[in-house]
């Protein structure tokens, strides 16, 4: 048994992987009930990708806000625009803005069509290992697992009972946003920021005729945040906001930047903001986790039901701690690009690199990088396309989470690692055999002969 802690979209996105590998599986949450508000608002194309391997996409993109642009603006005025949701080779299709509270409902949804439902209610209160399993203490009594993933957040309870550290730094002390229904004479399919000094503000479309309103206000409690909103709205965009009863949601948070010092303890495992937090700019935290999950799911999967040594675990680390790294230092440097922290360095944004990131191969570049489509497990460079750890795009997004196997004669190589990996999807591919993992990335590339590909899944699952 796997117990997941926390319900929001790295916890419920683990568990959906893990039943679709056959994994029993409990969802515990000290929340009690659904969260409402929209917090996390961006999908990247990734986290999209990632949701319809577990067949939790649905109708969503229907049903989200499409972005094709972020609108730059200084001093009031416009500065260029950047074309994120531009199709190239890489990515197809585009980034989505819909409330997180819609991405968990289409995961609690497909969730009980696995036949699990999250336990409410059920705060984590302490936690008791050995070699053989867990027992957590909670709210609700005491809870037994073989293996336990704290999905429960920045603050989460997981972590701290199984002494991991959570060192980093606050890169901005005050932040506040909000969520309006009101029309504006801005295009629905754009985000725009403006920035003047060391002032900015940034307005996104969201569906039902909701805006989200974000900017920097040190020392601003929440009850005043709808009329500094408004006020920023006016001074910066010249937009009209009334400060009523349209203002749906509000909330003031400090941004962090922190990275758990492991990400597995024993028979703990650590997954999205329990073990990273960084800046929402740039839209990467929920699409990190979602990243966290799959990559977890499907080695933990292995490891509980007994094909694999858990040996396998200890490349969950290896391949997600450095895409967090990665995040976070990206993620920083951009809120420090935005905000500017000194005349000078405002000055080099508003005349040097607003303007660079409006050329094409710069926006090509930050929306492949965005999209989270380019991260890759390969530790070379080099070597023949697609590379050991390679996301193999035509594989990617098909089928549902589960092993693929291209090759000459795949029905005849399949059988030979059937008993290893459980049923594998079959595919046609000329030359060499590729074994694609259930996230989407290649595990193994060779001879397609049975033999050869016997030797490799037993090595890659340390038996």
């Amino acid at each position: 048994m796997v117990v997941v802690v926390g319900a929001g979209p790295t916890g419920l996105a683990t568990a959906c992987a893990l039943r679709l590998q056959g994994v029993a599986v409990r969802v515990v949450d000290g929340a009690p009930g659904p969260a409402t508000s929209s917090r996390a608002l961006g999908l990247q194309p990734r986290g999209s990708e990632v949701l319809e391997r577990l067949g939790a996409l649905g109708d969503l993109p229907e049903r989200s806000v499409g972005i094709r642009r972020v609108v730059l603006h200084v001093g009031g005025r416009r500065s260029g625009e950047l074309r994120v949701g531009r199709p190239t080779r890489l990515v197809r299709r585009p980034g989505l803005l819909v409330s997180q509270a819609e991405v968990e409902a289409g995961l609690r949804a497909r969730l009980a069509d696995l036949g699990v439902h999250v336990e409410w209610g059920t705060a984590v209160t302490g936690l008791d290992q050995d070699e053989r399993g867990a027992v957590l203490s909670t709210t609700a009594g005491r809870v037994a697992a073989d293996w336990v993933i704290g999905c429960d957040g920045a603050h989460s309870a997981v972590r701290k009972a199984a002494g991991i550290g959570f060192p980093g730094v606050p890169l901005v002390e005050g932040f506040v946003l909000g969520d309006v229904r009101v029309d504006l004479p801005l295009p629905r399919d754009a985000v725009g920021v403006w920035v003047r000094g060391g002032e900015m503000f940034s307005a996104f479309p969201l569906p039902g005729g909701v805006w989200r309103f974000m900017a920097p206000a040190p020392g601003t409690p929440v009850g005043a945040v709808p009329e500094f909103l408004s006020g920023a709205a006016r001074r910066h965009a010249g937009l009209d906001v009334p400060v009523g009863d349209d203002w749906t949601w509000a909330s003031v948070f400090r941004i962090h930047r922190r990275l758990a010092e492991t990400y597995r303890r024993g028979r703990v495992l650590l997954a999205g903001d329990a073990a990273h937090i960084h800046s929402p700019f740039g839209g990467q935290g929920m699409n990190t986790g979602l990243g966290d999950a799959e990559n977890l799911a499907w080695r933990l999967a292995l490891v509980a039901t007994g094909r694999a040594g858990d040996r396998l675990l200890d490349g969950y680390q290896a391949e997600r701690r450095p895409v967090a790294e990665e995040v976070l230092s990206a993620t920083s440097g951009l809120t420090g690009l935005v905000l500017g922290g000194s005349r000078p360095s405002r000055l080099v944004r508003d005349r040097v690199l607003f303007p660079l990131m409006t050329l094409a191969p710069a926006e090509k570049a930050i929306w492949e990088r965005a999209s989270q489509l380019r991260t890759s497990y390969a530790r070379s460079p080099f070597g023949r396309r697609p590379r050991i750890g390679d996301r193999v795009a035509r594989f990617a997004a098909t089928g549902g989470f589960g092993w693929t196997l291209a090759a000459p004669r795949p029905d005849t190589c399949a059988a030979a690692v059937r008993d290893a990996l459980g049923e594998v999807r079959r595919a046609h591919h000329d030359a060499d055999a590729l074994l694609v993992r259930p996230d989407g990335h290649l595990a193994w590339r060779g001879e397609p002969e049975p033999d050869a590909l016997r030797h490799a899944v037993a090595a890659l699952l340390h038996r």
